[in-house]
C-alpha cells in the first residue's frame, strides 16, 4: 500500500529527482568519492538505485522492494563491497527523504494530523529497514555459499588422488595432518574407490612434516576401509621420525598395506 499522499510524493520526487540526488550526496560525504568506482567495479549505480528505492518505498510496492534488496545483497557480496558503506548510504537516503517530504509539506502548507504522520512515518521506515534486513539476508547467503564453496574445493585439492592407470591412483598427502583433515581422507578415499573402481591406491606421506599418532591410527583405518572395499593400500614415503612415532607405540602398516620407500619405487610396478 502505498502513502496517502503517494501521487503528489512521487511527482515531487521525480520532479526533484536531481536536486535530491544532490541533496543525498551532501549527506552522505563518504559517498560522494567512490561513486564511479562502485560504478566500475560492480556495475552499480548508487543514484539510480536510490531514486529506485525512493520509489518502492513512496509507492509500497512491497514484493519489488524485497527482490530489489535481495539483487543488490548478492551485488554488493559478489563485489566484496563492505556492509557498513552500503548502511551509510541507505541511512542518508532515509533522512534526505524526510527532509524532502518536510519540505514538500511546508511549501504547500499541509499539515498532517498526528495519525497521518505517524502512519507516514511508520509506513516508509518499515520498508527502508525491510529493505536493509532483506538486503543483509541476501549478502550473508551469497557470503556463505561462497565460504562453503571454497570449503569445499581447499579439502578437494587437500585429497588429491591423482589416476595413473585405470585402476591405479596416487594419493600425495602434502602439510601436516589433523583429525579433521584424516576424515575428510577417508570420506574422500572411500567415495573414489567405489567410483573409480580402484584397485591400487599408493598413499604418498613423503610431504608429511608431522603427524600425531591418533592421526596415525586414522591413516590405518583408511587403509582397512579400502581393503574392505577390494582396494590395495601401498604406502611410500615414510620418514624415519614418522617410522620410530609408529613403531614406539607398537603400530605397524604391514598387516593393512604394503610399504615402499618412494613413491617411484611404488610406480615402477604399474608404469613398466
Amino acid at each position: 500500500m502505498g502513502l496517502s499522499m503517494e501521487k503528489d510524493y512521487f511527482d515531487y520526487f521525480t520532479q526533484n529527482r536531481k536536486e535530491f540526488q544532490e541533496s543525498l550526496l551532501n549527506e552522505a560525504k563518504n559517498v560522494r568519492g567512490k561513486i564511479e568506482e562502485i560504478l566500475l567495479i560492480g556495475n552499480i549505480d548508487l543514484l539510480a538505485n536510490a531514486h529506485k528505492l525512493v520509489m518502492y518505498t513512496i509507492q509500497g510496492k512491497d514484493s519489488e522492494l524485497v527482490e530489489f534488496a535481495r539483487v543488490e545483497g548478492v551485488s554488493w557480496a559478489s563485489h566484496s563491497l563492505t556492509l557498513a558503506f552500503k548502511l551509510e548510504w541507505v541511512q542518508a537516503i532515509r533522512r534526505t527523504i524526510w527532509r524532502y517530504l518536510h519540505e514538500f509539506n511546508k511549501s504547500n502548507h499541509i499539515g498532517l494530523e498526528p495519525e497521518d504522520f505517524f502512519n507516514t512515518e511508520r509506513q516508509i521506515n518499515d520498508r527502508i529497514d525491510k529493505f536493509l534486513n532483506e538486503l543483509f539476508l541476501s549478502y550473508s547467503e551469497y557470503k556463505d555459499k561462497l565460504i562453503e564453496s571454497q570449503k569445499a574445493l581447499v579439502e578437494n585439492l587437500s585429497v588429491p588422488i591423482i589416476p595413473i592407470t585405470s585402476t591405479v591412483c596416487v594419493l600425495p598427502l602434502i602439510g601436516d595432518i589433523d583429525t579433521c583433515r584424516t576424515d575428510t581422507i577417508e570420506e574422500k578415499v572411500l567415495l573414489e574407490i567405489s567410483r573409480l573402481a580402484i584397485g591400487t591406491l599408493v598413499i604418498d606421506l613423503s610431504g608429511i612434516v608431522h603427524i600425531e599418532v591418533e592421526v596415525i591410527e586414522h591413516l590405518m583405518r583408511v587403509t582397512e576401509g579400502a581393503k574392505m572395499m577390494g582396494c590395495e593400500c601401498i604406502i611410500t614415503g615414510l620418514r624415519p621420525e614418522i617410522v620410530r612415532k609408529i613403531t614406539k607405540v607398537g603400530l605397524t602398516f604391514v598387516s593393512k598395506a604394503q610399504t615402499k620407500a618412494t613413491l617411484q619405487q611404488a610406480l615402477e610396478d604399474y608404469l613398466r
